[in-house]
């Protein structure tokens, strides 16, 4: 019923367009930028992108540079245009019902995926691309863009959740953060952030289920769905997990509620960098986070694996990403599969991912290549051994489960769950998990 009403809406916004002038042959209406490569090339063939993160066009524009060069036979115009997140999720989707106005290739953001692989897959599958890389690579970024032994997308970091530690804090505290192999560590050596300085050890988000619950569910092969589809929210290692985050506040006393709601605010980055807290939980792209936004804390942070809950345990989880895809109304589909494959699939491909952007590259065969090894603005910041300590964690990364319906897990987590357990204690996570599980199975009905 719910799919049923999705069409019938996209169907009649598609009418309303169309009478505004906003439809018919585009119906991705104006773009915050567009870049144009290749504009004075011959015989071009035009390939539209279409992105929600301005950055990520370096890395296509770089790409289309270097194709033309090693490509003069087939040269491509390439026209990259960057909208607004909910925009561009809503304008593909309009123009997949529609069947016109869509792009030649798109970033589609992780949580959003699912609803693209619905009925009548409207992506090219990358098969033939992607299946020689994958003894080389990080294979559960992969599958998160698959259906049915297909790949409709390819990843654009393996997202690996790491510790950014604050060395300086942790040495007054007299700890060593190589000594940190498991959770249970990580509660010790917070006490004695806490007794030992005027800082506390961590901070709990309630904005933000990617940097806090997921990739500590993820490392101990859990998730809000199974490889089902089926609800699995309320389950006994979610609980327990959710009651670690609240007992490190409450019982423990060693961190805080994240000032923002979550370590990407203002708020956090100035806390922080007044050094609140000794250590961060995120992905490894958050290390941009620290250049933009806390460039004083230069020299001060070390990338450490995640604690594992046991012994032995994951160090890791992949967490967040984009999939780039081709959808099935690209004028010349095998030239835009081509060309995305070379772009960020090849070895220099995602080379570029860690000199252009600052990713870690899916394809783990190029973490010990002399361009990833060479002197750039993250070692000067974070120091080396990078790729090293990612080589050691890069086959604990699960495969997230998606669905429709995690959104709502999702909506419920920040706005119920993280409420009533972590920000206000008035909930114990046993209740506010199965309440939430709850709201979503009567969504599902």
């Amino acid at each position: 019923m719910k799919k049923s009403l999705l069409i019938l809406l996209l169907g009649v916004l598609a009418v309303v367009l169309a009478a505004c002038g906003g439809g018919g042959d585009d119906a991705s209406g104006e773009a915050e930028e567009v870049e144009v490569i290749g504009e004075d090339l011959e015989d071009a063939t035009e390939l539209t992108f279409w992105t929600f993160v301005g950055q990520h066009v370096d890395l296509y524009s770089d790409a289309a540079e270097r194709w033309n060069e090693e490509n003069p036979d087939k040269p491509i115009k390439l026209v990259a245009e960057t909208y607004p997140f909910e925009q561009m999720h809503n304008n593909l989707l309009l123009a997949i019902q529609s069947g016109q106005g869509g792009p030649d290739m798109v970033d589609i953001e992780l949580g959003q995926f699912p609803n693209y692989l619905q009925g009548d897959i409207q992506l090219e599958p990358m098969n033939e691309y992607v299946e020689p890389v994958l003894d080389n690579a990080v294979t559960s970024r992969f599958e998160n863009y698959a259906k049915d032994g297909n790949y409709y997308a390819l990843p654009t970091h393996v997202g690996a959740t790491v510790m950014f530690y604050n060395t300086e804090i942790m040495d007054e505290a007299g700890v060593d953060i190589d000594s940190i192999n498991t959770w249970d560590d990580f509660v010790e050596a917070g006490k004695q952030v806490v007794e030992n300085t005027d800082s506390v050890m961590w901070n709990v988000g309630t904005e933000d289920w990617l940097m806090d619950m997921w990739p500590m569910i993820s490392q101990q092969d859990s998730d809000a769905f199974d490889e089902n589809g089926e609800l699995i929210l309320d389950n006994q290692t979610n609980i327990d997990t959710l009651q670690f985050l609240q007992d490190v506040i409450y019982e423990h006393e060693i961190a805080e509620v994240a000032p923002g709601g979550m370590n990407q605010s203002e708020e956090f980055y100035g806390y922080f960098s007044d050094d609140g807290a000794a250590s961060i939980l995120a992905p490894l792209w958050y290390m941009s986070r620290f250049l933009d936004s806390m460039p004083d804390m230069e020299g001060k942070i070390a990338i450490r694996p995640m604690p594992a809950w046991e012994e032995g345990g994951k160090r890791s989880a992949g967490m967040g990403g984009t999939g780039t895809a081709v959808t099935n109304q690209a004028e010349d589909t095998e030239l835009a599969k081509e060309f995305l494959a070379y772009a960020k699939l090849s070895e220099e491909g995602n080379t570029n991912l860690w000199t252009v952007l600052g990713f870690d590259p899916p394809r783990w065969d190029t973490w010990e290549s002399e361009e990833v090894q060479a002197d750039n603005k993250y070692y000067d910041f974070f120091g080396d051994g990078i790729f090293d300590m990612l080589l050691e964690v890069r086959d604990d990364i699960n495969t997230l489960h998606f669905t429709e319906n995690t959104p709502e897990v999702i909506s419920e987590f920040h706005t119920n769950v993280t409420q009533e357990t972590i920000r206000s204690n008035t909930s114990t996570p046993e209740e506010a998990l199965k309440k939430a599980a709850d709201a979503v199975r009567a969504e599902m009905e």
